[in-house]
């Protein structure tokens, strides 16, 4: 098994909560994953606002933003045979409704070549 880190990633109110029902959503999509015994790391929820960006040459900006004003949400860890199942588990996430999406890698261990 392999473990690959699925990143959320959302362009619109980084401060928004989730509805209820959004929520729930998502508490399902995770046992979903949990149950099949595939869930590495439940990850943590990331904060918009407690964030900076260090870059080369010492700049320094507010924000955990990308060039295109994307911020990270947050992140969980998952055990698979390979990255299209990964894959699978991040086509599912309701943060796809929500307009975001979600970046899949794998996690290397020390000595391994990325291939």
């Amino acid at each position: 098994m392999k473990e690959f880190v699925l990143i959320f990633r959302h362009s619109s109110n980084g401060h928004m909560a989730p509805t209820a029902e959004q929520l729930q959503e998502r508490m399902n999509w995770l046992a979903s994953i949990a149950a099949q015994n595939k869930l590495a790391d439940k990850g943590k929820a990331l904060s918009a606002n407690l964030a900076k960006t260090v870059r080369p040459d010492g700049v320094i900006t507010d924000g955990p933003y990308t060039e295109i004003k994307e911020f990270i949400n947050g992140f969980i860890i998952v055990r698979t045979e390979t990255i299209d199942e990964a894959v699978a588990f991040a086509q599912s996430n309701p943060i796809l409704k929500a307009g975001g999406n979600v970046e899949v890698r794998a996690i290397l261990t020390p000595g391994e070549k990325d291939h």
